[in-house]
């Protein structure tokens, strides 16, 4: 079972100083045109090699453009042991209808 946050709850606790990390599944190109402020960049199709660079006891929000790629991040980094892995339900695309800011992102 995969827990998900709405945009709504996650801009709120982002909002209160809660200390989430949000971690970027989309390609270079798709980051490129922007991504949720202070994200980090781990690509899907490398987030098996380095997953490692995860915390394991830190609560995160993984997102993509739609959140279907982000869900399946989340059940590969379930089964890795991560169980304070949060899909972004709706994507960033969820995040932008509520206009929420978006901004470069440092870890590309």
């Amino acid at each position: 079972m995969i827990t998900e946050i709405d945009s709504e709850t996650l801009k709120s606790r982002l909002s209160q100083g809660d200390e989430i990390l949000l971690v970027d599944v989309r390609t270079s190109s798709e980051v490129a045109q922007g991504a949720l402020p202070n994200a980090i960049h781990i690509p899907m199709a490398v987030l098996p090699v380095r997953a490692a660079e995860l915390p394991r006891e830190r609560e995160m929000v993984i997102y993509c453009r739609s959140g279907a790629r982000s869900y399946h991040c989340c059940q590969f980094l379930a089964q890795q042991g991560f169980d304070k892995a949060l899909n972004l339900r709706g994507g960033i695309m969820a995040w932008a209808r509520h206009g929420y800011a978006f901004e470069p992102i440092g870890g590309a």
